[in-house]
Formats: C-alpha cells, structure tokens, sequence
C-alpha cells in the first residue's frame, strides 16, 4: 500500500469516526452527513425536510447555522493542536445570499487559522441543485486542553477508538 492510498484510509476512517460521535447528538438530528474530511477542511451535505423551514416557508437561519457551525466543529476536531483535547465556540457569523425550500445543501469548512489557543473556520453553504451560494459563516474556536474536564467525553471517545 503507498503513501496515498493509507491517506485514504485514514481519511475513511477519521469521517467514520466523527460520524458515530454525531449519534444522537444536533448534528444526526439535522440530517447532516460528513462526506470527506482531512486537517484543515471538511465538506457535508444536508437534505433539506418541511421542519428545516420557518414559518413563512422560508428555510430557518437555525437550519444553516446548525450545517456550517457542525461542519466547522468536526473540522475543527479533526485539526486539534497537539496541545488540545477539544474546543468551544467563542464566536460566530452568518451572512445570508439566498434561500433555498427543498433539495439538499453542501457545506465545506475551512480552517483560515489554526494556533495553539485558537482556530477560525469558514464555512460556505451551498445549494446542491444549481451550485449557488447560500450563505457565508465564520466563527472562532478556543482550544481546550487535555486536562479540561469539558472534554471528558471527545477524550473516551478517541481512546475507545484508538484501542479498536
């Protein structure tokens, strides 16, 4: 097996990974499936439901927040720091383009800094049918160390995974 080929592997295995930890959590809720995944970028899809819509049929500002943050997060976990265990948002941002009712949306995140104590991720949505931009996002991700107890839970999880 050459050098790219264990890549993909790897790859295969850190999407599957975060797809477990997403059970039963926001992101499985939404119907948010990651599609590919390496340090410094992660690319997801949303099929878009009746309950993704607000009241005025218009798709909810909620429903695009949960895709981009989501997508920046599992990103963002894929790309810790060695320093790092795990993180939380500090700060976000949205700009809407667009709407969208029906298909799906794509969504690919990308890590614009990535420090010790920090990283900012942006987040581009997509409509899947036509390609257009839906909406531009950006937030800002503290690092939290080993030693945090906010990251008890990403920290079995990875030794679990690791003795698998």
């Amino acid at each position: 097996m050459d050098e790219s080929e264990s890549s993909q592997i790897d790859k295969e295995k850190v999407r599957q990974l975060m797809t477990e930890a997403m059970k039963g959590r926001l992101p499985e809720i939404f119907g948010i499936e990651i599609i590919s995944v390496e340090h410094g970028a992660l690319d997801a899809r949303m099929e878009l439901k009746p309950e993704h819509l607000a009241p005025n049929d218009f798709l909810h500002a909620a429903t695009v927040v949960a895709l981009a943050d989501s997508a920046a997060g599992m990103g963002c976990i894929a790309s810790l720091p060695e320093n790092a265990a795990g993180f939380t948002t500090i700060e976000l941002k949205l700009n809407f383009l667009r709407t969208a009712k029906s298909g799906a949306l794509t969504c690919q995140a990308r890590m614009k800094h990535g420090g010790r104590r920090t990283q900012v991720w942006d987040s581009e949505v997509f409509r899947e049918e036509d390609g257009k931009q839906l909406a531009m996002f950006r937030c800002t991700q503290m690092m939290l160390d080993t030693e945090d107890p906010r990251t008890k839970r990403e920290r079995e999880r990875r030794e679990a995974a690791a003795d698998k």
